[in-house]
């Protein structure tokens, strides 16, 4: 049997490895959506931990609106990146900037 602890760390860790590479790689658009969801992955992992071991079903729910909100999310952030490449042919957090109004 797995204990709570243990889901916990594991989600710890994968939360720990997102915010590093968002602070590591600051140029990569692509990596930094990727850290992004991983992050929200790891508070899931933690949200269906505690909705198993208490034995209330409301965090799983809870997990099912997250993950839909993460995938319209992945979408409009990979349609940006699309255009972004389309107009500056790179996907650098710098050239981003250059599009200011």
């Amino acid at each position: 049997m797995i204990a709570l602890a243990d889901f916990l760390i594991l989600g710890a860790v994968l939360f720990c490895i997102s915010v590093a590479g968002i602070f590591i790689n600051r140029k990569n658009i692509l990596i930094l959506l990727m850290c992004i969801e991983l992050m929200l992955l790891s508070v899931n992992i933690n949200f269906i931990a505690f909705s198993h071991f208490l034995g209330d079903i409301g965090g799983q729910v809870f997990v099912f609106f997250i993950l839909t909100v993460a995938a319209a999310e992945a979408a409009i952030g990979l349609a940006i990146l699309v255009v972004l490449f389309r107009n500056k042919r790179s996907i650098n957090v710098t050239d981003i900037s250059s599009m200011k109004g």
